[in-house]
C-alpha cells in the first residue's frame, strides 16, 4: 500500500516537474505599432510560433503592441538593454545621434525596397555596427520600403512644392534631409502621425505605405508622392529587434540555438518580404479609394539629389571627425544596396 502511495506521489511530482520545465523561459516582446500592423501579424507572430514550437514549448513568447508595457517609442531600445522587457522593436533613429553609423541608410536617396535595403543592412551590420549594438543581443535589423511623401490637402509634384510644407520626419537625418529640400521637418514617432495630420500640426509625413492600414491614414491623406524604386527612394529607417543581453546569455545552449536559428538573415528575409507585400497591398488600397499618386520622374531627380547632398556631406564629415572613414561607409552602403538590387 505504502509502495503504491509513494509511486503515485512520485508520478505526480514528475508530472509537475515536467509542467514547470515545459515553459522555462518567458520572453516579453514590446513594440509601438498596433496589433494589426504588418510587422506584428507577418513577422512577430510567426516568429513567436516558430520559437515556441522549436523550443518544445520551453520558451513562451508574449507580444505587447502599442506600448502596452509603458514608456514612449524612443525608450524601447533602453527597455531591452536594461531588462525592463526582454525584447523590443524600435527605430534606431528615434534617439537622435545615438546610433550615428546606422544613420547611413537614412541618408537621402540611399534605400530601395524593404528586402533590398534589409539585405544590404545585414552586410553593413556585420562590418560596421558591432559597437553601436554591443549593449544588447541583436536579433535583426531591417528596413521598410523607401519612404514616400503622404499629404493632406496638398500636392508635391516638384522640388519647389516642398517649400513651407510641414512634414513629419522619423529621425534626425531625415529632419535634415527635409530641411535641405525646403520643407519644415517635424520630428515624431509614427503613432502620432494620424492626430497630427488631422489637427494640422503637419501637412504630410514621410512613411512607407505598409503602415497605412494600421494607422488608418487612408481616410486622412489623399495625395502621395513617390520617387520610384529605380530612384533609390527618398529615405528609410533602421528598425531593430533587440534582446536583453543577460537574458540571452542566461539561456541554455539548446535554447540559444533556437533563437540563433531564427535571427539574423532568416528573420531579415521574412521581414523584407512581409513589408514589401504590405507595401504593395496598402498602395493599391489607396488607389482604389481614389488617392492620387505623383511619381517624380527620373529626369527630375538630379535637382532633388543635389539639394540634399549637403546632408550626406555633413554626415560624412561627422563620421570622419569621429575617427571613421565616412565616405567609405557611404560608398560601402551604396555598393551593398546595389548588390542587393542585383545591379
Amino acid at each position: 500500500m505504502k509502495t503504491r502511495l509513494f509511486a503515485s506521489i512520485a508520478a505526480i511530482a514528475i508530472s509537475a516537474a515536467g509542467a514547470v520545465s515545459a515553459q522555462e523561459v518567458t520572453l516579453r516582446l514590446h513594440h509601438f505599432l498596433s496589433a494589426d500592423a504588418p510587422v506584428q501579424k507577418g513577422v512577430f507572430e510567426p516568429w513567436e510560433k516558430t520559437i515556441e514550437e522549436q523550443s518544445g514549448g520551453r520558451i513562451d513568447v508574449q507580444i505587447f503592441p502599442s506600448m502596452q508595457l509603458g514608456g514612449k517609442p524612443p525608450q524601447l531600445f533602453d527597455q531591452a538593454r536594461d531588462g525592463v522587457v526582454d525584447i523590443s522593436w524600435t527605430l534606431l533613429g528615434y534617439t537622435p545621434g545615438r546610433f550615428p553609423i546606422s544613420e547611413v541608410f537614412e541618408l537621402p536617396f540611399l534605400s530601395g525596397t524593404a528586402m533590398e535595403t534589409t539585405m544590404a543592412m545585414q552586410e553593413f551590420q556585420a562590418k560596421y555596427l558591432g559597437d553601436e549594438l554591443k549593449d544588447v543581443h541583436p536579433l535583426v535589423i531591417h528596413a521598410p520600403s523607401a519612404y514616400k511623401i503622404h499629404l493632406k490637402g496638398k500636392t508635391v509634384a516638384s522640388l519647389a512644392d516642398m517649400s513651407r510644407l510641414k512634414i513629419r520626419a522619423p529621425s534626425r537625418t531625415m529632419t535634415d534631409g527635409l530641411a535641405a529640400l525646403g520643407a519644415t521637418a517635424v520630428g515624431m514617432p509614427v503613432p502620432e502621425v494620424p492626430q497630427s495630420l488631422t489637427t494640422g500640426v503637419i501637412d504630410g509625413a514621410v512613411i512607407p505605405w505598409e503602415v497605412f492600414g494600421s494607422l488608418r491614414l487612408e481616410s486622412i491623406t489623399q495625395n502621395h508622392t513617390e520617387f520610384g524604386v529605380e530612384n533609390g527612394g527618398l529615405s528609410t529607417s533602421v528598425m531593430a529587434l533587440v534582446m536583453n543581453r543577460a537574458k540571452y546569455d542566461g539561456l541554455p545552449d539548446d535554447l540559444k540555438k533556437v533563437i540563433d536559428d531564427n535571427s539574423g538573415m532568416a528573420l531579415a528575409e521574412l521581414a523584407g518580404k512581409v513589408l514589401d507585400d504590405a507595401e504593395t497591398e496598402e498602395r493599391q488600397k489607396a488607389l482604389d479609394a481614389g488617392s492620387t499618386i505623383t511619381l517624380i520622374p527620373e529626369a527630375d531627380l538630379a535637382e532633388w539629389q543635389q539639394a540634399s547632398q549637403p546632408v550626406i556631406d555633413a554626415w560624412v564629415k561627422t563620421m570622419t571627425d569621429a575617427g571613421h572613414d565616412g565616405q567609405a561607409m557611404v560608398d560601402d552602403a551604396r555598393a551593398m544596396l546595389a548588390r542587393a538590387q542585383g545591379k
